[in-house]
């Protein structure tokens, strides 16, 4: 194929929702709708009730506004390619859809570490912990959301510069390493260089989070006192956000890796909507039910909205 005909790429793995099309389609806008408000309803709670105005929950804030990013770059989508019969994209909205959910990838994992840094901070600085997170909150904000753009950009770039030859995506969205493999031209330097970036990606995060949680733990266990295991316990959010999401890289990564034609429909369908649907649907509800200072404000803040209803 002439590679300067190639204007749509054709996404194949919708081919398995045909027959049940119309319950695909209420699955993922109930999924989206609930995204949307479990987030949605967390950011208003933060904003609204002034105890929260602390770096914990701003950054908390943060990682919902990134999952509303990310859910939508990845659901309306999917919802109107459902009902589509084609099931092609433009060229030019699967690179931007690439961008997207590789971003929302990057800063998810960002945020994150600097989660972990702020817990770190917490348990062990505690008397200093306003003092320190106060004069860095906006200087790791600001980090946290342009430093994956940045460096994703970088790489970025290489894919943009490809022909392509290919049409055929088996997926329900477009990822990087995917659009890289449609090219008419040799990739082997394309993705030496995005394997390395994926690696600079994820490094610093990961060193972060290890450190941040071992010289937790290595206060907690020196000092053995209730007051530490109990702010030990203020983690468990953070640790279950971050195992919910490693879980979700770890099945796209074995899914890309690993020989799965012998895998159901369902189960890869599974694997590959993981990372992008369950942190976005699951951490709020992490959150809001596991941390003790926003449990009472939604619960409060739900009696608030049923009385003005009832007036």
């Amino acid at each position: 194929m002439n590679f300067s005909l190639v204007t749509s790429i054709y996404l194949s793995a919708y081919y398995g929702m045909e027959e049940l099309r119309s319950m695909y389609f209420c699955i993922f806008l109930i999924v989206y709708l609930t995204i949307i408000t479990e987030n949605v309803l967390l950011i208003r709670v933060v904003y609204c009730e002034k105890s929260l105005h602390q770096p914990m929950c701003v950054l908390l804030c943060n990682l919902a506004v990134n999952e509303l990013v990310g859910s939508t770059a990845l659901l309306p989508a999917t919802l109107i390619n459902i009902l589509s019969h084609t099931h092609q994209i433009s060229v030019s909205f699967c690179q931007t859809q690439v961008f997207v959910l590789h971003t929302y990838a990057i800063t998810e994992f960002t945020i994150l570490a600097v989660m972990s840094y702020d817990r770190y901070v917490a348990i062990c600085h505690p008397l200093s912990y306003h003092v320190i997170m106060s004069q860095r909150i906006v200087k790791l904000i600001v980090f946290m959301w342009l430093y994956p753009m940045l460096a994703l950009s970088v790489v970025f770039v290489f894919t943009l510069q490809l022909p392509y030859c290919g049409q055929t995506i088996e997926k329900l969205y477009c990822l990087n390493y995917l659009l890289v493999q449609l090219a008419c031209t040799n990739t082997f330097i394309v993705n030496i260089i995005g394997l390395l970036s994926a690696a600079l990606y994820t490094a610093p995060q990961l060193i972060m989070i290890f450190y941040s949680y071992s010289h937790i733990l290595k206060i907690c266990i020196m000092s053995f006192s209730k007051s530490k295991f109990k702010a030990l316990r203020t983690c468990i959010p953070h640790l279950l956000a971050v195992i919910n999401y490693a879980t979700g890289c770890f099945f796209e990564l074995a899914q890309g890796r690993l020989d799965n034609r012998h895998m159901s429909y369902h189960t890869k369908l599974f694997l590959s909507l993981y990372f992008l649907i369950f942190p976005p649907l699951l951490n709020a509800l992490i959150y809001g039910l596991g941390t003790q200072i926003i449990r009472p404000c939604l619960c409060l803040y739900h009696i608030l909205i049923n009385r003005k209803k009832n007036m």
